[in-house]
């Protein structure tokens, strides 16, 4: 595994080193259905596991994890159509529709239920307190009220978190290296707990780096339109995207606005990268989702939740478009390049 060291001109708070490993994603992407239910081979002992699936985002833009989450059973020796079924359910960027989703399939009585992001953990918590929960792309489950501590989990959840306090700051620094930028807008989801702790972390950040950091809230899909008509009357010198559902489903028309706007962005999500963005610094999400199988993988075959302790984050990446950068007139360092673990031309 190798380490990654930055010696950027503005460090950010906490630790420098992250450790990060290359893991390949998996050809293809699933499209399952709402409510798959192929014909199933039993286990030994005769029974099929149910498991359900809870995400706050879109069907289409969570294809490629549910890729690796799948990979990941498989080998463990889970087989989606075998000896496990699958019940999923999207809120499409909607965290209103969490509460409802939440409780059709507590109403289906699945063996486990492995949910994504901090608001569908949210609901789900609040829909059972029974029926064994995975999270992941949770950030701090402990001050989001999910978990009581990470190493002693309270009652039916675990997980794995996606909060990592130097990976924002890490977003604040590569952005203001490449633009040189000393105004940044930060486009987020406010009702996400996890996103309003991310925004904390670049204010404080900020104030570090003595660079003004603007929070710019989405609510929905209308609202990435009328945020980015509010930045074309004062431009931002750059934008911070963090992911979240209604970031994530939007992707596409954000990465389309800011080229509009012709300033430089960096997204917490590699995705925004492959649409067209200019670069990201985030979880390997391949490996994150695979991490959440492996507690998938315990808790059917008998571990509680409170034997589980929350893992914490250890694989990032770093991708930049050079395609995106030529066309904002941008200069990579050199030494910037050789650090991505992915780049685009």
């Amino acid at each position: 595994m190798r380490r990654w060291e930055t010696n950027f001109t503005s460090p950010p708070r906490g630790a420098e080193i992250v450790r990060r490993e290359l893991i390949a994603l998996v050809g293809g992407a699933a499209t399952s259905p709402l409510l798959y239910a192929l014909p199933a081979r039993a286990q030994p002992n005769g029974k099929t596991m149910r498991i359900g699936s809870l995400s706050g985002g879109s069907r289409e833009g969570t294809q490629e994890r549910d890729a690796c989450f799948q990979d990941a059973l498989r080998r463990l020796g889970w087989v989606e159509g075998q000896n496990i079924l699958i019940e999923r359910r999207w809120a499409g960027g909607n965290t209103a529709l969490l509460p409802g989703l939440a409780a059709e399939l507590v109403r289906l009585k699945p063996d486990l239920i492995m949910v994504s992001g901090t608001p569908a953990a949210k609901a789900m918590q609040q829909a059972t307190q029974d029926i064994p929960i995975v999270f992941n792309m949770v950030s701090d489950p402990v001050a989001s009220g999910i978990v009581a501590s990470l190493a002693r989990p309270n009652g039916n959840i675990t997980g794995v978190s996606n909060f990592f306090p130097a990976m924002v700051g890490k977003l604040l620094e590569l952005i203001e290296t490449v633009s040189g930028a000393n105004r940044f807008a930060v486009l987020y989801d406010p009702s996400n707990p996890g996103k309003q702790l991310d925004v904390r972390g670049l204010q404080d950040s900020g104030r570090a780096m003595r660079v003004d950091i603007e929070p710019m809230p989405l609510r929905g899909a209308a609202s990435v339109d009328v945020a980015f008509a509010t930045m074309a009357k004062t431009p931002p010198g750059a934008l911070i995207v963090l992911v979240d559902s209604i970031t994530l489903s939007n992707r596409q028309s954000i990465v389309e606005q800011a080229a509009r706007l012709r300033r430089p962005a960096i997204y917490q999500e590699r995705a925004f990268v492959e649409a067209g963005g200019l670069m990201s610094y985030a979880l390997n999400y391949c490996a994150h989702f695979g991490r959440a199988a492996a507690y998938v993988d315990k808790l059917l075959k008998g571990a509680k939740p409170t034997d589980l302790p929350v893992e914490q984050p250890t694989t990032f990446e770093f991708v930049i478009n050079l395609k995106t950068a030529k066309a904002l007139g941008l200069t990579i360092p050199p030494t910037m390049l050789a650090l991505a673990d992915k780049v685009i031309e």
